[in-house]
């Protein structure tokens, strides 16, 4: 995704949601014939260093310009960890997208890359998804970010059975507002 493609959909991103809170703001025009893959992506919301809002598909299944939009609008105001976003943070959050790879499984933690690579891990009818960022940002090893993407799918991993686990990893092109 070339740089142009980036600028418009964070610009997309910031006029959808800012669109929901101030309905008479103008609408971007993007070129949706660029935009239009199919694709899983991930929108970021933070203010300073905190988690703002997060909201993502793994796989795509519409074009990835209807997806940010989605997303943008969830992130904002659907994220069940935080307020619907307000007026009044609209010009303090900082936009990141996350344009994912297609997921691959895994057999073993060795194989995860930390900066590179994404989880999911599933195990029964609990499943748990952390970017790849997630671990650089708190300077996790493998065996943290494992724990953490467990955690985060609701089980100890210490009480598994590792037939039953399922470990994916997948890439993907982390962009934001604040440095582009």
């Amino acid at each position: 995704m070339d740089n142009d493609q980036k600028k418009a959909l964070l610009a997309l991103a910031r006029n959808t949601i800012t669109k929901s809170l101030l309905p008479d703001t103008v609408s971007v025009s993007i070129d949706e014939s660029k935009l239009d893959q199919y694709l899983g992506a991930f929108v970021t919301l933070h203010i300073g260093q905190s988690l703002r809002g997060c909201i993502g598909y793994v796989l795509g299944f519409q074009p990835l310009y209807k997806s940010i939009q989605d997303l943008a609008i969830s992130a904002a105001f659907k994220d069940s960890r935080f307020n619907p976003l307000s007026v009044g943070e609209l010009n303090k959050v900082d936009i990141e997208i996350s344009i994912l790879s297609e997921p691959s499984k895994i057999e073993d933690i060795s194989q995860i890359v930390i900066g590179k690579h994404g989880l999911i891990i599933a195990c029964g009818s609990h499943k748990g998804l952390l970017l790849p960022q997630v671990a650089v940002e708190h300077g996790w090893d493998r065996a943290e970010f494992f724990f953490h993407a467990c955690h985060k799918a609701g089980f100890n991993p210490a009480y598994f059975k590792k037939e039953d686990l399922s470990i994916q990893v997948f890439e993907a092109e982390i962009f934001s507002e604040s440095k582009m």
